[in-house]
């Protein structure tokens, strides 16, 4: 199956803020992802219990809700121990063991490349997009 092996990494963005959130999705794309969008940490675990595909989970910490991106990394470490967590912020300052052994931590205001050089590292993608 030739399809498998050109298929994207699914990245699951999780942010509550829409224009963020679009923002986001476009530079993940752009980097050659593929993306699904989440508005909150619930929604994000609907979408991780329905898809067996996810790679990585992009989520910002503060979000409404009793689940915020902190709790929401730990759950899927618990749960998808495979998947990749990235977590970000421009507000709260992530210390060592907020995120679970193996996640990162972006702040806000993050680059392209940054996400980029994130994901790639995360997921061993090296490809590059051609425009």
């Amino acid at each position: 199956m030739e399809w498998a092996a050109t298929k994207k990494p699914v990245v699951l963005v999780v942010e509550d803020e829409l224009l963020i959130r679009m923002h986001a999705a476009e530079m993940i794309e752009e980097a050659g992802f593929e993306v699904v969008e989440a508005s909150n940490a619930y929604e994000a675990v609907g979408i991780l219990e329905a898809r067996l595909d996810v790679a990585v989970v992009f989520t910002d910490i503060q979000m409404p809700g009793s689940m915020d991106g902190l709790k929401l990394a730990r759950a899927v470490r618990d749960r998808w121990p495979p998947i990749h967590i990235i977590a970000t912020s421009g507000l709260v300052d992530v210390r060592t063991g907020d995120l679970p052994q193996g996640g990162r931590f972006l702040p806000k205001p993050y680059s392209p490349a940054q996400i980029t050089a994130a994901l790639r590292e995360l997921t061993g993608e090296s490809y590059t997009v051609s425009r």
